[in-house]
């Protein structure tokens, strides 16, 4: 939210009620606090009729400082609040001017505040920029904190706007707006810095990010209410701030093997019945296309029932058969849930006298008509409507469904309602989303262990650690492919360290030339699923080529499980995505900073999907050595390429001194790219082969690779 009027004068309806002019400061047990008034104190008399703006600052582990501004402490906080992860203090120093959490600290002088990391600073704020003001008579806590020159940022969620967020205004508030607006589906209130920082907004409501947009020096954030807390986050590398981050906010679990693999749909409002189904997993098996799992969209329950669990018995007259017949082919089966019971739904009675739903404030349900006519909210604020709607989910495992694709959650109403726990409904409208999907996901891994996973879409802090989610609703066309992979690249940045997409599109129907090209991209993602909207998105409707692309692509990817899944471990441990940005894994470069149009894949193979119906690709390898993956003379980096690209290739490159395991006809094969230091690594395989420069491959024996 912008406050200002250019530079001297405040906003329309805005009343700048408190910034710092006289600042105290003092030691406690265990903070550093500054109390600000709005004019210096001179005489004892000027104390009295004065706000006060109180800034506390702690310490909550190595590297971490929680920033705590408050104007009435007394507030009421309904909650839902964000909890951190437990984790050790660590090393902490305080004294009468400063406070150090390992290598961070923030210095006091005169009312400014420096962060320092390892004796540099990273930011400041200056005495009189953070405020209290109130716009049309109610409250706003703000900060500003200063940029530097040639500082980006990052993050804030899955955003399709430009990746670096210099000069956007962004609301952290959930919306169903697809992939082409500034509305996102997940909305985080986490912003990375190029200057080796984070800022983590402790609040599930509307967090508002001016950055670089209201007062072109800063980064400013804000809160409605009479309190804004955050913690600054520091670190060496970008990957050390997002690991500090994880640690706070939660690390991704980890999903099954299985869920790598190929993922087919039936698509959303298409046709399909159980010959469907079965008709395109044997046609995917006759065209020597391997996938993994198998989804069934909204219609494997009747329209104007969602969600009641049942089976539409017209399409799907044997359904335990069904799903026993797909797992006799080695795949997993997927189906499609909501948070929503439609009031024609067998559960909405019984949903609505036993008290499950959301209420307005007059203690009626409340429904609306759009997605499912008369529809309700299952309020998993009361325990027991979650243990009812698992019930019903326990039930389907039971028949043979392995996950779900826990779709929407995110237009939660916000006026006149009121949850069973007394939730403040402006927090939970984002919150909503996490409660969901963790309702679920405990679930899987109560009654699966290990093997719980969940496609998901909303998403708020800490639902990363309820893999897998995807990038929502996104067109087909090159366009929204790039916008797409932003907000992938955005969401990183964010401690998600699984993402997946709708390959080629949602909406509408791809041309084959782009199906073919996002096939590439899709398999080059963490998780891989076909899926659309009106149109099946099986290969072979598309024309006989794609066929052989989705073939090549997911054989491909199949033979790299060994090197994803090691790649998948880091992320669960780590926080660092499978999936990342070159400015994550390049912090240094320059040119890295600003590119959304490739990533690494994993530590070692970059990326770079072509979005060009002529097969062109202009891309950036950094510097050193780097080998085409699929065969060809080494490229040294430091510069811009480009080429034309068939349908069975694309930029695939890896750095020299890899060493990556592929799986290769039922034995693993150590490839060595270059001179490698670690080829003891092969040591285990039966065979390994090097990559050299010129583009040629030698197998090598045990010896030679000890």
């Amino acid at each position: 939210m912008k406050f200002l009027n250019g530079y001297w004068l405040l906003g329309k309806g805005v009343k700048r009620i408190l910034h710092a002019d006289y600042v105290e400061q003092e030691q406690g047990e265990q903070s550093l606090c500054l109390y600000a008034a709005a004019k210096k104190i001179e005489k004892r008399g000027d104390t009295l009729n004065l706000p006060m703006l109180t800034t506390e600052i702690t310490a909550v582990m190595d590297d971490v400082l929680k920033v705590d501004v408050y104007h009435h402490k007394g507030a009421l906080d309904k909650g839902p609040s964000f909890v951190p992860c437990p984790c050790e203090s660590g090393k902490i120093i305080i004294n009468d001017s400063s406070i150090m959490a390992g290598k961070l600290s923030a210095k006091l002088s005169d009312g400014t505040i420096v962060f320092d990391y390892d004796g540099r600073e990273i930011t400041r704020r200056e005495k009189t920029l953070s405020g209290y003001y109130t716009v049309d008579d109610r409250p706003y806590a703000a900060e500003y904190l200063r940029a530097s020159v040639g500082e980006t940022f990052y993050g804030l969620g899955e955003r399709f706007t430009p990746f670096v967020k210099n000069g956007q205004s962004v609301d952290i508030w959930n919306e169903d707006g697809g992939t082409a607006s500034e509305q996102a589906y997940k909305n985080i209130p986490f912003i990375l810095s190029s200057r080796g920082y984070g800022i983590l907004v402790s609040s599930y409501g509307r967090v508002s990010f001016e950055v670089e947009s209201e007062a072109v020096e800063d980064l400013q954030f804000s809160v409605p209410g009479e309190r804004l807390t955050y913690y600054i986050i520091a670190g060496k590398t970008l990957s050390d701030v997002l690991m500090r981050y994880s640690d706070l906010a939660g690390k991704p679990a980890l999903p099954p093997d299985w869920s790598f693999g190929l993922w087919l749909s039936t698509s959303f409002t298409t046709d399909y019945s159980e010959q469907t189904v079965m008709s395109f997993i044997e046609g995917m098996e006759k065209r020597n296309i391997p996938i993994s799992v198998f989804h069934f969209d909204c219609f494997w329950m009747k329209g104007f029932h969602w969600t009641d669990f049942l089976w539409d018995e017209k399409m799907f007259p044997d359904p335990e058969g069904l799903l026993k017949r797909i797992h006799d082919k080695g795949i997993k089966v997927c189906v499609w849930i909501n948070p929503y019971i439609a009031q024609r739904s067998a559960l909405f009675d019984e949903g609505a006298e036993k008290g499950y739903f959301l209420k307005r404030a007059d203690g009626s349900i409340w429904q609306w008509d759009m997605w499912q006519a008369g529809m309700a909210i299952v309020d998993f604020t009361n325990p027991e409507a979650a243990s009812w709607y698992c019930s019903h989910l326990r039930k389907l495992m039971d028949m043979g469904v392995d996950c779900f694709k826990t779709d929407f959650g995110e237009r939660i109403p916000y006026e006149d309602v009121v949850w069973h726990d007394g939730s403040d409904p402006c927090l939970m409208h984002n919150y909503y989303s996490f409660l969901y999907n963790k309702v679920v996901f405990t679930l899987l891994q109560h009654e699966k262990g290990n093997y719980a996973v969940v496609f998901a879409r909303s998403a708020s802090i800490g639902s990363q650690q309820f893999p897998v989610h995807w990038g929502g609703d996104c067109s087909a066309s090159y366009p929204s492919m790039a916008e797409t992979l932003r907000g992938g690249l955005s969401l990183a940045l964010c401690g998600f360290g699984f993402w997946s997409h709708d390959i080629s599109g949602f909406e509408d129907t791809a041309t084959p030339d782009l199906y073919k090209r996002w096939i590439a991209f899709g398999m080059f993602s963490s998780h891989s699923r076909l899926h659309g909207s009106s149109s099946y998105r099986v290969p072979w409707a598309f024309d006989d080529e794609a066929s052989e692309v989705t073939a090549f692509f997911a054989s491909l990817k199949k033979r790299l499980m060994p090197y994803i899944m090691k790649a998948a471990e880091e992320a669960h441990s780590s926080g660092i995505p499978v999936m990342r940005p070159m400015v994550l894994a390049f912090p240094d470069d320059e040119t890295a900073k600003y590119l959304d149009r490739q990533y690494m894949f994993g530590p070692s193979i970059l990326v770079a999907p072509v979005m060009d119906p002529e097969g062109y690709c202009r891309f950036y390898l950094p510097e050193g050595k780097w080998y085409p993956l699929l065969g060809g003379k080494a490229e040294q980096g430091g510069s811009w390429k480009d080429g034309r690209y068939d349908y069975f290739s694309l930029p695939l490159y890896v750095k020299e001194g890899t060493v990556i395991v592929m799986e290769e006809d039922g034995k693993r094969v150590c490839h060595i790219y270059g001179n490698a230091s670690n080829t003891e690594a092969c040591g285990e395989y039966e065979s390994a082969a090097m990559h050299n420069a010129d583009g040629t491959v030698q197998a090598i024996t045990a010896k030679e690779r000890l």
